[in-house]
């Protein structure tokens, strides 16, 4: 009950995303009712990369990654850098990373040795050093026991940044992504904070190519199908403004949810009735571990038996990790939802 209480409350937060890692990434939302029956919508709208600011200084030069930076003869060129506002005087030697998806991106960008700690909920890449340390209900005394020289959050509940900056820790905040573009930007954050802009840049060359050549594979097998991603057993789903929804309009799938949330929250929560009445081709669904989701069991709620999702077997399970981190893995996803849509007939042929 514990675990299913969590989930409810991480759908109910501004990445709306459900499931365990989840309530590591997440910030505070507020319920609005939805104006279309049957369905209702529960979260906040959606939250892009933070505003870039950047300190004007001389001999100061500005990325479009929101980063300045300025160096004396004989001090590293690339410090000290101000990233979204937050001034990184050197190269940080002691990350602590209380976002899963910071932390995947950090190793993903060789910055793997310069952290020393990572939250509960960080369990990928297996080299990162977890701690019992919370993203969600961060405590600073915790925190700052580890002496680092920056921290990475995805969320700050309103005493994190200021408490850590009065002990003169740098502290970058990434909210939820929004869109592929947005967790492009922020690896790139990453890369400028760790000293590691190269390699940030190399990896987001790479995801891009990675990704136009799986689009380019599969087409655009997507185009006249409908599609419900199921975050949780409670029928929340995500719409097309978030970053779960950018991931199947590369297929050019319509949501089901769109319509469903005419205030444009990202996350609005489904009836059964809405579902059956609009009939999407596929259903994606997450969960599976948390909720005990399966085919099975969804092919078994009332009613659903004649959904033709159900009907000609396009239930796919999308694992929870992938699709609530805007990290390096979001490939995986990508290939996921392509392999899932390459198997179907063409909407005029079903």
């Amino acid at each position: 009950m514990r675990i299913k209480h969590l989930l409810l409350l991480v759908v109910l937060l501004a990445f709306g995303a459900a499931c365990g890692s989840q309530a590591e990434e997440i910030a505070p939302a507020e319920t609005v009712p939805a104006e279309t029956a049957p369905a209702t919508a529960q979260s906040a709208p959606p939250t892009t990369a933070a505003e870039v600011s950047t300190t004007e200084v001389s001999t100061t030069e500005v990325s479009t990654t929101g980063v300045s930076t300025t160096a004396a003869e004989g001090e590293d060129p690339e410090f000290p850098a101000t990233v979204n506002g937050v001034v990184i005087p050197e190269k940080p030697t002691a990350i602590v990373s209380m976002s899963p998806t910071a932390t995947e991106v950090l190793f993903a960008i060789g910055a793997g040795g310069q952290v020393i700690a990572v939250d509960a909920a960080s369990d990928y890449p297996p080299e990162a050093p977890v701690t019992d340390l919370s993203g969600f209900q961060p405590n600073l005394e915790a925190v700052a026991s580890y002496r680092p020289d920056l921290v990475v959050i995805s969320w700050d509940p309103g005493e994190v940044e200021a408490g850590l900056g009065a002990l003169g820790i740098p502290v970058l905040i990434q909210t939820p992504a929004q869109s592929i573009e947005d967790a492009y930007l922020q690896m790139l954050q990453l890369g400028d904070a760790a000293g590691r802009r190269t390699e940030a840049e190399e990896l987001v060359s790479s995801i891009r190519e990675e990704i136009e050549g799986l689009v380019g594979e599969y087409g655009a097998p997507g185009s006249g199908l409908t599609y419900y991603h199921e975050v949780d057993d409670t029928l929340f789903s995500a719409a097309s403004n978030t970053f779960i929804g950018s991931v199947y309009a590369l297929f050019g799938l319509e949501n089901i949810a769109d319509s469903a949330d005419p205030l444009g929250s990202g996350y609005p929560q489904l009836s059964a009735e809405y579902i059956l009445e609009t009939d999407p081709h596929l259903i994606f669904f997450g969960c599976a571990l948390w909720c005990g989701t399966t085919a099975e069991n969804i092919a078994e709620r009332p009613g659903w038996s004649t959904l033709r999702a159900v009907a000609g077997g396009a239930l796919v399970e999308v694992d929870d990790d992938l699709s609530s981190r805007w990290g390096p893995r979001l490939i995986e996803f990508v290939r996921l939802v392509g392999e899932a849509l390459a198997a179907r007939p063409p909407a005029g042929e079903q």
